[in-house]
């Protein structure tokens, strides 16, 4: 008979994973190294490690055509730098997984940028905030553009944008909300960062706001609690819940001049990233926010079925916001 421990709390097929009751994970993820499927995507890329201690890498993509000609004529001005945060409940996901390996392969080809994807640490082992402590040192360092060969040469430091789907679009909120408030050697938040993107983004929340069911409302919160422990304010924690009321006045400073937040309709996660917009875009923000729900599909689509035309059309829609449109 299935112990309590042994209960299975939440399940997601589509990525082979499994978190159960006792806080254990059941997830095999399928690793590739840096460099395969270049011929395929006329993408090159190549993995640096950040910090050694920690293990932080990020695995940096860039398309071909720069490699075969770095001269700096008009027609091959430096590329804008997209950092990217994987998914995974801030359980599982790499930067180095097929699934995410060719996703921001493809996203670097088609919006013409140099992405670096961050390999940042997992709970339970490394908890909420290591994630985004990690995350954070990456942008920094993506946004230096002189500590990598790639970067100095081709990446333009002052065009920079985060993007990220599920706990990476909650890392990405929490960017924003550090950046406006950064007295760091790269200046303020506005100038770090041109433009965000949030992919379905994992927020949760005590209370269900509306449209969103009772048991969504438990599961999400029962994941936080695995990923963060210790949070003060459990589900209402200003982190995992950026319109609960001690959130709320960060919303006014997020450290990006646009914004794209992006649902999916049968996304157990839509009416909370739907209440995000709405309280972002109500706020005295200064900067402009666009929505995005895609009909008919569940959290995450784009990563498992990239040729369907609603991830195609999200694709061009997101290649279009960092295009300034």
């Amino acid at each position: 008979m299935e112990s309590e421990a042994d209960e299975v709390l939440f399940e997601f097929a589509a990525m082979n994973f499994r978190l159960y009751k006792s806080g254990r994970v059941d997830h095999q993820p399928v690793l590739v190294p840096a460099g395969v499927n270049d011929d395929a995507s006329g993408v090159a890329s190549k993995d640096v490690v950040l910090d050694a201690g920690t293990s932080l890498s990020v695995r940096l993509f860039l398309p071909k055509l720069k490699l075969q000609d770095p001269s700096p004529s008009p027609s091959n001005k430096k590329l804008p730098v997209l950092v990217y945060f994987h998914g995974g409940g801030f359980i599982i996901g790499s930067a180095k997984s097929a699934t995410y390996h060719s996703y921001v392969a493809s996203l670097a080809a088609a919006a013409g940028v140099l992405a670096v994807s961050v390999d940042y640490r997992l709970a339970p082992d490394h908890p909420v905030p290591a994630a985004y402590d990690d995350c954070w040192a990456a942008l920094l360092w993506a946004s230096s553009a002189q500590d990598d060969d790639w970067l100095a040469a081709h990446g333009d430091a002052s065009r920079v944008f985060v993007a990220g789907d599920s706990a990476g679009g909650n890392i990405v909120h929490n960017l924003l909300v550090r950046a406006s408030s950064s007295v760091s050697g790269c200046g303020s938040g506005t100038k770090i960062i041109e433009g965000a993107v949030l992919l379905h983004p994992f927020f949760v929340g005590s209370t269900a706001v509306e449209g969103e069911s009772e048991s969504a409302v438990a599961i999400t919160a029962k994941m936080w609690a695995v990923a963060c422990p210790d949070a003060a304010g459990g589900a209402d924690d200003p982190w995992i819940n950026p319109t609960a009321p001690a959130a709320a006045p960060a919303l006014e400073r997020l450290g990006c001049k646009r914004m794209l937040v992006c649902a999916a309709e049968e996304d157990w996660l839509a009416a909370r990233d739907r209440a995000y917009y709405d309280a972002v875009a109500s706020s005295a923000w200064p900067g402009s926010a666009a929505w995005l729900e895609s009909e008919g599909e569940g959290h995450v689509f784009f990563l498992f079925k990239p040729e369907c035309e609603r991830a195609k059309q999200l694709m061009e829609r997101v290649v279009a916001f960092i295009a300034g449109a």
